[in-house]
């Protein structure tokens, strides 16, 4: 059974620094590329950073230099260290695994972690 345990979020200031992590379980980690998305109130779901099984990260282009995200493959976690945070970061942020075989796509998402930027 797929499980993910996401934690890290919480209340921080402007300027201020979170990392998010998800911590997995009931499916082969490696083999997965691995995404965070976050959806604002009223706003639709956004990719914000993603990591392939080989290690390759993409990034949309307001979080390139403010946010990285890693992986480690033996604790089954992929990571969001976030820094220089601003308001409207503030969000659901939820983790996302993925995998294209056969044909078939395998997509588990977490139950999200929330994140509020405010002073």
């Amino acid at each position: 059974q797929v499980h993910f345990v996401e934690s890290g979020g919480g209340f921080v200031q402007p300027g201020g620094a979170l990392r998010l992590s998800c911590a997995t379980s009931g499916f082969t980690f490696s083999n997965y590329d691995m995404s965070w998305y976050r959806q604002a109130p009223g706003k639709e779901r956004e990719l914000v950073a993603g990591i392939s099984s080989g290690g390759s990260t993409n990034y949309i282009d307001s979080m390139k230099g403010r946010f990285t995200i890693s992986r480690n493959n033996a604790k089954n976690t992929v990571y969001l260290q976030m820094t220089s945070l601003r308001p409207e970061d503030t969000a659901m942020y939820y983790c996302n695994a993925r995998r294209i075989a056969l044909l078939r796509t395998y997509d588990y998402w977490g139950q999200g972690t929330q994140v509020t930027v405010s002073s």
